[in-house]
């Protein structure tokens, strides 16, 4: 091992968001293996501190970045301070900035564990279940006694479609991890995803008589809840999963989206904010938010619609790919804001971007044709010509 790593890990472990097994807070990360490199630049690992140090502070962010820019200009092998990099982008929001600096730390360190988890993690929250999969899999493949990161794999397989897989996966986590509640709660969620309601519904309950305090049980419970339609016992479990960990965004997620679907828009709006308070730029919280400020708004009092506007566009001015920004920005555009002409480009950017499998493609498809139509034509252009209005001249002409 090159150099001493503990320090700057257990600084920023904390501002990786969505941990293995059905999401929710962060643990800090394992420490990494050891690395053959080059030894590093003193004057690089010395920027790289301070800017831990700076960014601990959110009002410090900007310089810690610069910091940690400036170390990675000095020793381009410091996969370390690319890692410092990756997580505190991901904390601001720049998810595709992130996902560039971890992406390289891998690189140069593809043995490091914490690396490849907050890849992982940073690919699922931009959407690429498929691509966090890859990653993880490649990872466990090389180092099959790395349980925390064969959680995360599992999630990540069940995530992007390959459920028969991840269950594999998942019983294979429990040989190692006999009643493990975090495991069993992921196999539950793997059957519900096939359909086996009651066989998801018995693995949950084993993994909260494994573990009564267990959030990642109490998650699972809720969304086997949720998908049988009984949002109240949803809700129970979510506020449950909270209580045993109040950090889990996941669950309050869940609570805000079961507020939302009830109507309560102004209950959901306090969940989002709650989360806001703990992840200031998770944007699910984010989308969530606007979705209910847009609920609480009508046609006599507009401000919320803008209020809703001004977060969701927010969102993807930090990643224009955000496919729930973009289709909730193109509702409000649609629907309430009447701008078909806005809506339009929108629509047709989460058609281009969202999984062939995504819930709402049919409903984006419908809203196109809708506002396609409703759109008011492009303005015709003028003959071009010598007579035209602000036509250039012809070759040879007067001017």
């Amino acid at each position: 091992m090159r150099r001493a790593r503990a320090l700057v890990i257990a600084a920023f472990a904390p501002l990786v968001l969505a941990a293995a097994g059905c999401g929710g807070s962060a643990k800090p990360l394992a420490k990494p293996t050891k690395t053959e490199l080059p030894p590093a630049n003193p004057q690089a690992v010395t920027r790289m501190v301070q800017g831990v140090n700076a960014a601990k502070d959110p009002g410090g962010r900007e310089r810690g970045i610069a910091l940690l820019k400036e170390a990675i200009s000095m020793d381009g092998n410091l996969w370390e301070a690319r890692y410092d990099l990756g997580v505190v982008l991901a904390a601001s929001g720049d998810l595709a900035g992130a996902e560039e600096q971890l992406r390289l730390a891998n690189k140069t360190a593809p043995d490091a564990p914490d690396v490849v988890l907050a890849l992982a993690e940073v690919q699922r929250r931009r959407g690429e279940e498929k691509a966090a999969a890859e990653t993880l899999g490649d990872y466990v493949g090389a180092h099959p006694q790395s349980l925390e990161a064969k959680s995360l794999y599992v999630t990540a397989l069940r995530d992007s479609g390959q459920v028969d897989k991840a269950i594999a996966q998942a019983r294979e986590l429990l040989v190692r991890k006999p009643s493990d509640a975090s495991a069993l709660a992921e196999l539950a969620l793997c059957h519900l995803a096939k359909g086996e309601r009651d066989t998801a519904s018995l693995l949950a309950k084993q993994a909260l008589d494994s573990n009564p305090k267990s959030a990642v049980a109490e998650r699972a419970t809720g969304l086997i809840a949720l998908a049988a339609g009984d949002d109240a016992a949803a809700f129970q479990a979510f506020t449950k999963a909270t209580q045993e960990d109040p950090r889990d965004t996941t669950a309050r997620l869940n609570m805000g989206a079961v507020l939302v679907r009830a109507g309560a828009y102004a209950k959901a709006e306090e969940q989002f904010r709650a989360i806001l308070q703990v992840a200031p730029e998770d944007d699910a919280a984010q989308v969530g938010l606007a979705v209910a400020l847009r609920g609480q708004a009508d046609t006599q009092h507009t401000g919320r619609y803008e209020d809703a506007r001004a977060i969701l566009e927010k969102v993807l001015a930090r990643d224009p790919h955000q496919i729930s920004a973009l289709f909730n920005l193109g509702v409000l555009y649609a629907d309430y804001l009447k701008k078909p002409e806005e809506a339009q480009p929108l629509f047709q950017r989460f058609l281009d971007g969202a999984p062939s499998d995504h819930p709402a493609r049919a409903e984006a498809q419908r809203y196109l044709t809708q506002v396609q139509a409703a759109a008011p034509p492009p303005p015709k252009t003028p003959p071009q010509g010598a007579g035209a209005p602000g036509a250039p001249p012809k070759p040879g002409g007067k001017k």
